[in-house]
């Protein structure tokens, strides 16, 4: 039983560890859906949307990681 608990909690911290990052993706998936649902395109273009707009997100994330992680390191080398 302690496996799953640790299984089911590092599924759960993976997810929220970057809240940013997992409310972007469920908004990205959510408009896809939409846009696949709610007008006559066809999936194919939801799913390139899908995919290019995924592809946007992460890219997002990991510069606000280099920046974040950058801005940390001018602030410890600038420390006596």
């Amino acid at each position: 039983m302690n496996i799953l608990k640790d299984a089911l909690s590092e599924l759960f911290s993976m997810f929220v560890g970057d809240a940013r990052l997992t409310a972007a993706i469920l908004a990205v998936v959510a408009m896809s859906a939409l846009l696949i649902d709610a007008t006559p395109l066809p999936p194919l273009v939801g799913g390139a949307v899908l995919t290019l707009s995924c592809i946007t997100v992460l890219v997002m994330a990991v510069r606000r990681e280099a920046a974040r992680r950058r801005s940390k390191a001018k602030v410890l080398a600038k420390a006596p």
